[in-house]
């Protein structure tokens, strides 16, 4: 994989919003949010009919005492003159990034240069230029980067907005990355918050309930999307306090919902204190005292360090070590649990998944089971060996032409396949209007949806009959909860998208667990793949062996 995080891009969707601006001397327009003014940028006037304001704050700045506290609002704690239009027209610096050892060389042991920063709890937000009304739906993108790399700046959706003919406004917004959005011992939840990122993307949800009238966007139609640790991180919003009633959306969008393994209190606590040892520190309070770059160093040597740890890394390939855990509060217990257990927010829910999920997280390097096993060992610490014996029962070695797509389909399963059944089952058996798509078409790797989302239509790699559907289903979820309810490319032929349980109102011709299948070959509903002995075993609780 290297160490470009593509796989990870960020999957930003805008929200379209009708236009309450003024419009300076030079025609670009400024929006007026009460407490500060921001300009925005007009260069996808010409080819996306779509203004954009990038870098609007929804938090204070995360660092000194504030580095591991829940996020500040910006309104109450900001020194802006209201009176002063600030500059929102070029992309704005992301978070701290975080490099995982094995995305390196082998051979690489200098330092690992280390890019983003702290201060960066920022926002975009594209407007349609001719919005359909003064009150449009909100698309809220949560970013992907396995929770340690990735920015709000990324594909380009300002081409979706323009598909929609000014049907919603997109917003992307950012969240502390790796140690800092994600340490979680017990030191930092005395003394902080863990899970800070995850309260993150809450405070951007909720100044999108505060202020996306000003752009024109209606509050009570907001839905989030993520890809990747994004599409885990939309997943961890709906269980977020158990699962809230009435959350800061509507709907949720989880493409290929990366369901990271939830390090154990044991890993917690030792990454705080290697972080600790890295930086030359006793406490947080030292942490906090820290300048930026010795804190950056510092915690990008506890990815080095705990991957290389001998004979056993802490972490293991395809794992981004620092992520979302259970604290008891924020996250109240494992997703598999929460969900099982009905623990989440009940909003209709669209997921999707790739043909090759595990592809860029399996070591192209290891030739052998012994050495599969060695690595599974890491992601899964507490398996004693009847779990590799069914493991081995059910991905069999003489099932695939090598050890390598032997784990990327295992890993695959694992982490994201099996989550979306997880999560389409749950909600179904509920009633709630639920949606899943398996697409192998593209690279049928991870993210391969993302191109025939935001494709501009001039990419020689996309089917454009597949991504006028891909467009159409997306855009008409976002605007009426339903795939299937318009068509803004005036398809006539665009297959008919059935919900995940034939009970919701499906024909009697239509399989149990329905999802849509698109391929080069063939468009339509199938049963769903991963309702199978291989889920349901990831699933069951006897071998849920991560903590």
């Amino acid at each position: 994989m290297g160490i470009t995080p593509f796989p990870f891009a960020t999957l930003a969707l805008a929200s379209t919003a009708f236009a309450q601006f003024s419009t300076n001397t030079s025609g670009s327009p400024v929006v007026d949010l009460g407490y500060a003014q921001y300009r925005g940028n007009t260069s996808f006037r010409a080819n996306f009919s779509t203004d954009v304001y990038y870098g609007i704050r929804f938090a204070q700045a995360p660092i000194g005492e504030l580095r591991w506290q829940p996020p500040q609002n910006i309104e109450a704690h900001n020194d802006y003159d209201p009176s002063q239009v600030m500059d929102a027209e070029a992309p704005s610096p992301s978070c701290v990034q975080g490099t995982p050892a094995w995305q390196l060389q082998a051979n690489d042991t200098g330092p690992v240069p280390v890019t983003g920063q702290e201060d960066c709890l920022l926002l975009d937000v594209y407007v349609p230029e001719e919005p359909q009304s003064s009150s449009l739906p909100v698309l809220v993108n949560i970013h992907g980067g396995g929770y340690t790399q990735g920015s709000a700046y990324g594909n380009a959706w300002q081409a979706l907005v323009n598909a929609s003919g000014g049907s919603f406004i997109y917003v992307s917004t950012q969240y502390r990355l790796g140690a800092y959005g994600f340490l979680s011992s017990s030191e930092v939840r005395e003394n902080g918050a863990a899970n800070a990122g995850l309260l993150d993307q809450r405070s951007a949800l909720d100044w999108v309930q505060r202020n996306i009238r000003a752009f024109g966007g209606d509050p009570a139609k907001v839905t989030i999307i993520g890809g990747s640790a994004g599409g885990g991180s939309v997943m961890d919003q709906m269980i977020m306090y158990g699962g809230v009633s009435s959350p800061p959306f509507r709907a949720v969008i989880a493409e290929y919902p990366w369901w990271q393994p939830f390090h154990n209190k044991t890993i917690l606590e030792g990454q705080y204190r290697d972080l600790l040892s890295a930086a030359g520190c006793s406490n947080i309070q030292c942490l906090r005292r820290l300048n930026e770059s010795a804190l950056q160093t510092a915690t990008q040597k506890t990815y080095i360090d705990a991957y290389r740890t001998q004979p056993m890394g802490i972490y293991g390939f395809g794992d981004f070590y620092y992520g979302p855990s259970v604290d008891g509060d924020i996250i109240r217990d494992l997703p598999s649990n929460e969900w099982k257990q009905g623990h989440f927010s009940k909003v209709p829910l669209l997921v999707d998944r790739n043909g090759y999920e595990g592809f860029y997280f399996s070591n192209q390097s290891e030739l052998t089971t012994e050495g599969t096993t060695m690595d599974l060992q890491e992601l899964f610490p507490y398996a004693k060996q009847s779990f590799f014996d069914r493991l081995y029962q059910l991905y069999p070695m003489d099932s695939f032409n090598s050890t390598f797509w032997q784990r990327q389909t295992l890993f695959g399963d694992f982490i994201i396949n099996c989550p979306t059944y997880y999560m389409a089952s749950a909600m179904a058996d509920m009633g709630i209007p639920t949606y899943k798509l398996i697409f192998n078409a593209g690279t049928q790797k991870h993210g391969a949806t993302g191109a025939f989302i935001t494709d501009p239509n001039d990419s020689p790699n996309v089917n454009t009959t597949i991504a006028e559907y891909m467009k159409d289903w997306f855009i008409s979820f976002i605007t009426d909860l339903d795939p299937n309810a318009n068509s803004y490319y005036g398809l006539t032929d665009k297959p008919v998208w059935p919900p995940y349980n034939p009970r919701l109102g499906s024909e009697d011709s239509t399989p149990e667990f329905a999802v849509m299948d698109v391929n080069y070959t063939q468009i339509g509903a199938i049963p769903d793949l991963d309702v199978s002995a291989q889920c349901d075993f990831f699933h069951s609780s006897s071998y849920d062996v991560r903590n």
